[in-house]
């Protein structure tokens, strides 16, 4: 592969406030290698680690990361056990330096089918880095848009709440953060695989043949000045967001 050429980063004031990645291409990252799949879940924690200083350091201040759906428990059971233990050595590992930078770290997802273990350090984790403010960093693990629709609809039963489109929101797991600016989708596939359903109505997307392990701050600023490019409308014409940009 050739080196990528040099992006410059964007104005601050062309960066968006929140981006949600889906980190595709780790199994395929490692086979090129002649690796186990779980090497390639190793090298995509180290390339998490690079995008989370990058976000910090471009002004993001949401970045929220797809790291394992409900869907994924299909997956053979060997690589299914290396990602949760992987989950497990990150928050022993990361958690300590993400205090350190300023980071707010969210788990997102069902834990009902997480060990007892794992579930505490979550929880311990979040504990932690709970009065952060540099970035918050929403990890979705075992997450599904689907089921995130579905565990709002149904709390706001049980609360006998009416459902609207304020209230179903409000009760997302997501509802902490304003929805996503950016979607990243690395691997080259060009589908969004069950997540952030409702976040994403209007989000900007943008996918890259750019396998998540090999994805660094290069690639990162080569999808900001993307984003920069595009106009966002929200149902508006051209014309009116221009006017309302004039005022």
């Amino acid at each position: 592969m050739t080196a990528s050429a040099p992006v410059r980063a964007p104005d601050a004031g062309t960066v968006p406030a929140h981006v949600a990645i889906v980190m595709d291409g780790n199994g395929r990252w490692a086979r090129r290698r002649l690796l186990p799949r779980a090497a390639g879940h190793r090298a995509g924690m180290e390339a998490l680690r690079r995008v989370v200083g990058c976000s910090i350091e471009r002004g993001v201040q949401v970045l929220t990361v797809f790291a394992f759906s409900s869907e994924n428990w299909a997956r053979p059971a060997e690589e299914v056990q290396a990602i949760l233990r992987l989950m497990g050595q990150a928050l022993m590992e990361e958690v300590p330096r993400l205090h350190e930078a300023g980071v707010r770290l969210h788990v997102v997802g069902e834990r009902a089918g997480l060990s007892a273990e794992l579930t505490a350090a979550i929880a311990e984790a979040e504990r932690r880095t709970a009065h952060n403010a540099r970035l918050v960093l929403n990890v979705c693990f075992n997450y599904g848009g689907r089921w995130d629709i579905v565990q709002a609809a149904r709390a706001l039963a049980q609360r006998h709440e009416p459902i609207t489109e304020q209230t179903l929101a409000a009760a997302l797991a997501l509802a902490h953060v304003g929805d996503p600016d950016l979607l990243i989708r690395t691997g080259g596939e060009q589908r969004i695989s069950n997540f952030l359903l409702w976040q994403l109505a209007y989000t900007e997307l943008y996918f890259t043949p750019c396998l998540w392990p090999a994805f660094d701050a290069v690639e990162f600023d080569r999808a900001l000045a993307a984003y920069a490019q595009r106009q966002r409308r929200f149902g508006r014409t051209p014309e009116q967001v221009l006017a309302a940009a004039v005022r």
